[in-house]
């Protein structure tokens, strides 16, 4: 068979031009560390990488969310605390030496009441907290301040006086929204119901309306279920001109059950807390299991890739050389 110059020169400039595309293949695996850098290269891996890739990138986002959780529920904790402190302050240094026969005159008493009532002021402040533009015990109306102290003493949530009777349209109102939930996807598989309902086992509820924590309506001797109008009747019969030591005895014991209430709302947000502990052990524990998926798809063996980038070099250097001389003779040198 006859090899003519420009067939040689074609397949030269062939095989040149494949050992160029190798090197760089092997060069770009070397410096990338990965397997493959196209699609095209490795069509199966490549959309299993892409599974992969949006598997974590979810992960992250729940990650993201779970911290936003944690300091808005961090908030909630601090804000209930305070409360609980105040309580427990007006309980031990106000309520019982008030009952203490020496400590029972009028201008004592009514240094008592003044500090209940500054107490009753900074429970409102606290529930009244933020955490960046929300407001944390507002429910779902995040944006506007849930509770109002007025002057006479009424305190009011949302707009409606958190007395409200039982059974009244007010009533209603305070018991649906405190109902309130605001759920949010931590990574549990969100779902719905047939009614377009959050499943509330597939997500995490955020809210926490206020009137949950310190209480609202009244019970069946009249006394009001909520604990900072409660400090307002302490405050109330102390400056009564008549001490009434049994009917301020009343109050007091129904104001300590409420503080009970506070601590177990607070004891709740604890429980909450443990498993968003849980959650995010669980949600970092699976960001290194996909990464390990991801290098295991996508990564190459470096000592495999630098191996082959070697013998791909090589053999570019014997392809430069073997053209320095293919036409080192030719038809024209033999001609004399």
């Amino acid at each position: 068979m006859r090899i003519t110059t420009n067939a040689l020169i074609r397949n030269y400039k062939s095989n040149l031009s494949a050992s160029i595309n190798n090197l760089n293949i092997s060069r770009t695996h070397v410096m990338t560390q990965r397997s493959f850098n196209t699609a095209a290269e490795d069509p199966a891996s490549a959309a299993r990488a892409s599974q992969l890739h949006r598997k974590y990138y979810k992960n992250q986002d729940n990650l993201k969310m779970l911290d936003e959780v944690q300091s808005r529920q961090d908030g909630q904790e601090d804000a209930l605390r305070q409360v609980s402190n105040m309580v427990k302050t007006i309980s031990k240094n106000y309520n019982i030496q008030a009952l203490n026969g020496t400590n029972q005159t009028k201008e004592v008493r009514q240094s008592y009441a003044s500090a209940i009532r500054q107490f009753q002021q900074s429970m409102v402040l606290s529930l009244n907290s933020t955490y960046e533009d929300t407001f944390l015990f507002a429910g779902s109306d995040g944006k506007n301040p849930p509770f109002e102290l007025s002057s006479n003493g009424t305190l009011s949530y949302r707009g409606i006086d958190v007395n409200a009777s039982k059974g009244s349209a007010d009533y209603q109102k305070l018991k649906t929204m405190s109902n309130e939930n605001l759920y949010v996807d931590l990574g549990m598989g969100l779902s719905m119901d047939n009614y377009d309902q959050v499943v509330s086992s597939s997500a995490f509820n955020m809210s926490l309306p206020g009137i949950n924590a310190v209480g609202y309506g009244s019970d069946e001797n009249g006394m009001s279920n909520n604990i900072i109008v409660m400090a307002g009747k302490l405050a109330d019969a102390l400056e009564a001109d008549t001490f009434d030591a049994d009917q301020f005895r009343n109050l007091m014991n129904k104001f300590d059950t409420l503080g009970t209430n506070l601590t177990n709302q607070i004891t709740e947000l604890g429980v909450k807390s443990e498993f968003l502990t849980t959650t995010k052990d669980r949600l970092d524990n699976a960001e290194i299991s996909i990464q390990e998926q991801m290098s295991s798809v996508e990564g190459v063996d470096m000592a495999e890739a630098i191996t082959n980038y070697s013998w791909d070099q090589y053999a570019y250097n014997a392809a430069l050389k073997v053209g320095t001389s293919i036409l080192s003779s030719s038809f024209i040198d033999f001609m004399r």
